[in-house]
């Protein structure tokens, strides 16, 4: 029998046209706003140990957030991107993982980092650019990545992260490890030609890799009416022949089931699986934006009401896990940490000018070396153009 043709299709002999109403789509939901657990949910595997830690994730980034954005106010950093509203998806998914899976983000998910165990010093070097970033201050704030956690460092391009995912979960198989790639992208960047390569890629390698989308209702400003017909993204999946859910984002107990059954059945059955994580971007999609030009207050305050960090505290406050002291002092000790550091790390000096054109060759070229040479002349001309140099010319 051809490819082109199946054992299990269904024959026709009158004109009969599919469209996005053709399939429904059903939605994976396990914790209700209360944080009551729906009739007939099946839990995912979590104990208190585990959502402590999530929970301790949530609240680190809900006050990094509400501190980094105030600074960039300030002008203390240039830029900053928060993750509010968007936890559950990211924490719950990164939850899911083994340590050695590597995450590739788009530029949202420090959450999963966080998770991973990058530090509130790390965070606050990576920020402000300084002398002891691992990125030797080369990227924009919230371009995070660390070769020692398995997160490899943000890109600013849109989508790039996605055939490259492919790559990385393709050659967990090739060297026969029980290893999965996860990569996060919004349902904006599922509109960049780089989502098709990469998804039927995978599809075709049959790479394990969990392609997890956080469909927040926005490409910055543009809602999703404006961006696709389809039935969301979750339609693509079964297009390209990949095991394909769709999940409430806000819900932490559902991403967690999700994303811990797409990860097994990646690993058992070397292929892709797509996520659909439906949430919604309770703040600006950057300290660059104004959300009030596109969205209404009302609308905003409707997703208020599934705010997945305090759906979860509910949750966790009903399994008699969490009390609101302990909330309120995990809060207040974030706060002070976060500050303090945030103090330490806009005082360092920048990175030396030299380690500019390090890493990029194995021994810098002709070319890079006078270009650093013409750059040096340039800022010993202009000190204020690199500001904070402290000599380190």
């Amino acid at each position: 029998m051809s490819n082109a043709t199946s054992d299990n299709e269904t024959i026709v002999h009158r004109v009969s046209f599919l469209d996005r109403d053709s399939v429904n789509i059903p939605i994976l939901k396990v914790l209700q706003a209360d944080g009551t657990v729906y009739d007939n949910a099946v839990l995912p595997a979590i104990d208190e140990a585990l959502a402590h830690r999530i929970y301790d994730t949530c609240v680190f980034t809900r006050v990094l957030d509400e501190r980094m954005l105030g600074a960039q106010r300030q002008g203390r950093i240039s830029f900053y991107m928060t993750c509010t509203g968007e936890e559950a998806s990211i924490i719950g998914s990164t939850a899911s993982l083994d340590d050695g899976d590597v995450i590739l983000a788009q530029y949202r998910e420090h959450a999963a980092i966080r998770y991973r165990g990058f530090t509130t010093e790390q965070f606050m070097n990576q920020l402000f650019s300084n002398e002891k970033d691992l990125g030797k201050g080369r990227q924009m704030p919230i371009h995070y990545g660390s070769a020692e956690l398995n997160y490899q460092t943000i890109s600013s391009p849109l989508a790039t992260q996605i055939p490259q995912a492919t790559g990385v979960g393709y050659s967990f198989k090739m060297q026969g490890k029980r290893n999965i790639a996860i990569c996060y992208f919004g349902e904006g960047a599922a509109s960049e030609g780089d989502f098709h390569a990469g998804l039927n890629m995978a599809a075709v390698l049959k790479s394990p890799t969990i392609f997890f989308c956080r469909n927040n209702g926005y490409a910055i400003s543009t809602p999703t009416s404006e961006q696709f017909c389809g039935n969301g993204i979750a339609s693509r999946g079964p297009g390209y022949g990949i095991h394909t859910i769709r999940v409430d984002g806000n819900d932490m107990l559902a991403v967690l089931a999700a994303t811990q059954q797409a990860r097994a059945y990646a690993v058992e059955n070397h292929s892709p699986v797509l996520i659909e994580a439906m949430t919604y971007r309770l703040g600006a999609h950057s300290s660059s934006d104004d959300p009030s030009g596109y969205r209404s207050k009302d609308e905003e305050a409707k997703w208020q009401q599934h705010d997945p960090v305090k759906r979860f505290k509910l949750w966790m406050i009903n399994k008699g896990w969490l009390t609101e002291k302990q909330d309120a002092e995990m809060y207040d000790k974030y706060r002070k940490e976060i500050l303090a550091e945030l103090k330490i790390a806009e005082k360092l000096p920048m990175s030396m000018l030299d380690t500019i054109i390090e890493d990029v060759y194995d021994t810098p070229t002709p070319r890079l070396k006078q270009q650093l040479t013409d750059l040096k002349k340039h800022l010993k001309k202009y000190p204020d153009s690199y500001p904070n140099s402290k000599g380190r010319l």
